[in-house]
């Protein structure tokens, strides 16, 4: 079966609010750990949101863009949930960081 455009969209689109509803619901996985697991992160996620609303002229900030990700602003989200990360981390990080 052959997906037309606007069916790919619409399941792209769906896919996505579910990955971003599915990371809103784990907090407890730290930011770090999706970068050394995964090569990506929320930010990343809202990065990308952010760059192609650029790209089609679109307003949207940085935090705004966040926000549709986090589902509330980043720094409340930090304040909640984000952790200091070990030295384990921190060095898996490094060895392995592709630009983030």
């Amino acid at each position: 079966m052959s997906l037309d455009d606007q069916t790919r969209t619409e399941l792209e689109a769906a896919a996505f609010r579910r990955l971003v509803a599915h990371l809103r619901g784990r907090t407890d996985v730290q930011n770090i750990d999706l970068m050394n697991l995964a090569g990506f992160c929320r930010n990343c996620l809202s990065n990308w949101m952010q760059a192609e609303a650029d790209a089609r002229g679109i307003p949207l900030s940085r935090d705004e863009a966040r926000q549709e990700v986090y589902g509330m602003p980043y720094e409340e989200w930090k304040q909640r949930y984000q952790s200091e990360a070990t030295a384990e981390q921190k060095a898996a990080f490094e060895a392995q960081n592709n630009g983030h």
